[in-house]
């Protein structure tokens, strides 16, 4: 089967030529990469086309190409070209996303298309795949459309028409990929369905879990430095507590990086690892007793999910974090919650996981059998069937 994955992948090469770092997610490229690698290993014919959107107004103008560092040599990887002007950047960036559709659908016809998230570019290729070809659609919802990261309703006529367009979309998708039941339900009745909490990839899998006592007291925060994580939070509780004998150790990087380093100078035991390599990244979780999730309380629970979660406990660390939503019991085993991100209530959670040795309970046998390369490829499978059959 032929497959166009719409996704908003951003690769090494369009990181050195288009200024995409301030809304760069490293959880995503690898959710994205892992779910391709699994479809082409059950021999699907896949290519990945994204926006590369820069994040700058700069009235420039960034042409299209296709990613010469790909991750897989049978994936390529498709960037539509990119204009970045107040008030044209959208409408370009939807119309590219079109026309790229429609040239790699031209020199070779797809079979299906799966979009991740509903970005405005992702939502006019659906609409073009399902309402002029015919094509079945599956929609990989990571985040609620409908609510901001706190789970409240967005105001204003952009929303509005932002989410009529993801409404459509909605209705005209064939299949449905989700990290929550929330999100879930968000799709047509009768429609094939996957709960698909995040993924585990073959370097975490195939590890060899270290035993407890060549782990480090270390606690590790990973993802993107903006407000709504909890970072400063995290800094200002880690500093309250004063673990003896704990580090905290924080990669990823984003809009806030430089003021928290600016917070965290006069604290010891604090250490900024930025944008470190996939090996680095494995290697820093599978060291952890604790990795931390401190990101704001949504007031709807399980409007996302966060991918990182599952890779903290298939590395076998314990996880403190703020709610997440009704969760499987394998996964609710590993994780200690926390009401909010207040710093007194990071310390607190913090001090008693500690004090009670809470990474004694490693559930990574159980993630990896659930969210592994083989438990992935064999869902995508099932589901792909149960969708293609549907539609004839």
């Amino acid at each position: 089967m032929r497959i166009a994955y719409i996704t908003p992948y951003k690769g090494p090469s369009l990181l050195e030529r288009r200024p995409c770092t301030g809304n760069l997610s490293l959880s995503n490229k690898v959710k994205i990469e892992q779910i391709s690698q699994a479809l082409r290993a059950l021999g699907h014919d896949l290519e990945i086309i994204s926006e590369g959107e820069p994040f700058l107004y700069q009235n420039k103008y960034y042409p299209g190409f296709q990613e010469p560092k790909g991750f897989h040599p049978d994936i390529p990887i498709h960037y539509a070209s990119s204009f970045s002007a107040r008030y044209l950047k959208g409408f370009w960036c939807k119309w590219q996303m079109v026309r790229l559709f429609q040239a790699l659908h031209r020199r070779l016809p797809f079979d299906l298309v799966i979009s991740f998230n509903m970005l405005p570019g992702h939502n006019s290729c659906a609409a073009y795949a399902a309402r002029r070809l015919g094509l079945p659609v599956i929609l990989e919802y990571e985040d609620d459309v409908f609510v901001n990261v706190f789970g409240q309703n967005i105001p204003g006529l952009r929303a509005r028409f932002y989410q009529n367009a993801c409404r459509r979309t909605l209705r005209l998708i064939s299949g449905g990929i989700a990290v929550s039941p929330h999100l879930s339900s968000q799709f047509r009745a009768g429609i094939p369905k996957l709960l698909l909490r995040g993924t585990v990839g073959a370097d975490i899998a195939d590890a060899d879990c270290l035993p407890d006592e060549a782990k480090k007291n270390w606690i590790v925060y990973s993802g993107t430095h903006i407000n709504s994580n909890g970072i400063e939070q995290l800094i200002q509780g880690y500093s309250r507590l004063k673990p003896v004998g704990w580090e905290l150790h924080i990669t990823g990087h984003g809009g806030n990086t430089e003021e928290l380093k600016k917070l965290a100078a006069p604290i010891s035991g604090i250490v900024f690892h930025g944008l470190v390599s996939r090996q680095e990244l494995v290697s820093l979780l599978r060291s952890a007793r604790i990795c931390i999730n401190p990101a704001d309380v949504s007031m709807t629970p399980g409007n996302v999910f966060p991918f990182k979660i599952i890779e903290y406990l298939a590395a076998g660390a314990h996880v403190v974090s703020t709610p997440l939503g009704v969760l499987e019991k394998d996964i609710e085993c590993g994780i200690s919650y926390i009401p909010n991100n207040e710093p007194d209530t990071i310390a607190a959670g913090l001090d008693q996981s500690i004090r009670e040795r809470r990474w004694d309970i490693n559930v990574s046998e159980s993630i990896t059998a659930t969210y592994g390369p083989e438990a992935l490829a064999k869902s995508l499978n099932e589901l792909l069937a149960q969708v293609m059959a549907r539609s004839g």
